[in-house]
């Protein structure tokens, strides 16, 4: 049959566009856990302070093909529950879409290999590193890395959660060995929201004059892998209807991805799974949507769900009785999109975030950006732009409405010769009809590639 040119170069676009995707991640399968560290380097600027003790390989500059971390920020009451039961333990996990099983003791990594899930190995929960002497951090980490038996499933180990400024020169200690014995492995600190309380030493959460300095002395300071960090303002200000709270969320954001960009260092958001407070709305598939695609958007490397299990909290996804929830269902839905979307934009460059006019908050950038001018939508919209190694350009966009679906459609800096939305359900292709407009239900996020 003969066919028309249009037809042929309609093909040619397609064509091109699937090899394109094919040089970002598989997503058919769950990657292996040692998928999920490859190819480390510390990227940091000059800035940072030399160590010649250091290996060049220290940190996590950019992850491997295949590989967006997604992990549950919990632990169950009973560490063998996570083994044995079915129905609430790791194979719940794996079957929730994560692909890291959160904090586990080395007895679980072995169910952890058979169900092709990563881990972060935890020892004590809590443990106050700057009153340890050097040589008890040294056999301590030590003493944890042997207990994990080199299991393949391990990609880090847990350090601590939300420290202030006067325990980094500990925790550099702490991270300094766990490079020496788990060479590539993750030391897991998760820092504080901007929303702790700053000022002096043993007076304040932050221990510094402010958010930013915070952020900095740890990058500086600690010399982590990573930057992990929570934030649970979107249920907090009442699913975005209490703006001063709501735009706590989108600095947080920001600051953390400007600093995250300025040495290299790959970001992971923790955000709320849970009823996080009695006088808090629930857990809801649009407000879930919302905390993964504005991560997404904003270049985050990881995301971690606070928390699995119910405990003191309400609406979690493993509730008090050990039995799966609705929060449970649509937690499943939200991972398995994230862990299509997540692995290709991994092989993206971050190069802008920008908002609709108004933005949420007036410290936000808003359109134009280096790829799109403007966004005609009747709904707030957020906008990441990202760039391949190869030169082709992306974006993210993001409904930022909890309550409406909204159409967009896009004017571009330059004009493109197609456009496709990179589909959510299996990875592919689909032709975006930009004159009709696209619709994202309520805190759903869509990702574009121009060509």
């Amino acid at each position: 049959m003969n066919r028309p040119r249009k037809y042929h170069e309609k093909a040619l676009l397609q064509c091109t566009i699937c090899v394109l995707l094919l040089s970002l991640s598989p997503v058919v399968c769950r990657p292996q856990p040692a998928e999920l560290l490859q190819g480390i380097t510390y990227g940091g600027e000059k800035t940072i302070p030399e160590d010649s003790s250091l290996s060049p390989k220290t940190g996590i500059a950019r992850w491997s093909a295949g590989s967006f971390p997604i992990l549950p920020w919990d632990w169950p009451e009973n560490m063998s529950d996570l083994s044995r039961s079915h129905k609430s333990g790791l194979h719940s996990i794996a079957e929730c879409n994560f692909n890291v099983a959160g904090f586990v003791k080395p007895e679980a990594l072995s169910t952890c290999e058979r169900l092709g899930l990563a881990a972060i190995v935890v020892g004590r929960r809590k443990r106050e590193w700057s009153k340890v002497s050097d040589k008890e951090i040294d056999l301590t980490v030590r003493t944890m890395v042997e207990k994990s038996g080199g299991s393949k499933a391990v990609i880090g180990y847990y350090i601590t959660d939300e420290p202030g400024a006067s325990e980094f020169p500990a925790l550099a200690k702490v991270v300094k060995a766990v490079k020496k014995y788990a060479p590539g492995k993750i030391a897991y600190i998760n820092l504080f929201p901007n929303f702790a309380k700053s000022g002096a030493e043993g007076k304040s959460q932050l221990e510094t004059n402010s958010y930013t300095e915070y952020l900095e002395r740890f990058v500086r300071e600690v010399r982590p892998q990573i930057i992990s960090y929570d934030n649970y303002m979107v249920q907090l200000s009442q699913d975005l209807k209490d703006n001063t709270k709501a735009a706590k969320y989108y600095t947080n954001l920001l600051e953390v991805r400007r600093v995250a960009l300025k040495y290299d260092l790959p970001f992971w958001n923790t955000v709320s799974s849970n009823q996080i407070r009695p006088f808090t709305p629930i857990p809801s598939p649009a407000n879930l949507r919302f905390q993964a695609y504005t991560t997404l958007a904003a270049g985050g490397r990881g995301i971690a769900w606070y928390t699995y299990y119910a405990k003191n909290y309400g609406y979690a996804p493993i509730d008090k009785s050990n039995n799966r929830t609705l929060t449970w269902r649509y937690l499943q839905e939200v991972n398995r999109q994230v862990a299509i979307l997540g692995p290709k934009m991994n092989n993206l460059n971050s190069v802008g975030i920008y908002f609709t006019s108004p933005p949420p908050t007036k410290e936000l950038p808003v359109l134009p950006g280096k790829l799109v001018r403007r966004i005609r939508t009747n709904a707030p919209m957020m906008i990441g732009e990202f760039k391949h190694d190869d030169g082709t350009n992306y974006i993210m966009v993001v409904n930022l409405s909890l309550r409406e679906s909204a159409k967009f459609a896009l004017d571009t800096i330059r004009p493109y010769n197609q456009i496709y939305v990179i589909s959510a359900e299996d990875g592919k292709p689909d032709p975006l009809d930009n004159e009709s407009g696209y619709w994202l239900v309520a805190g759903q996020g869509a990702l574009i590639v121009l060509l």
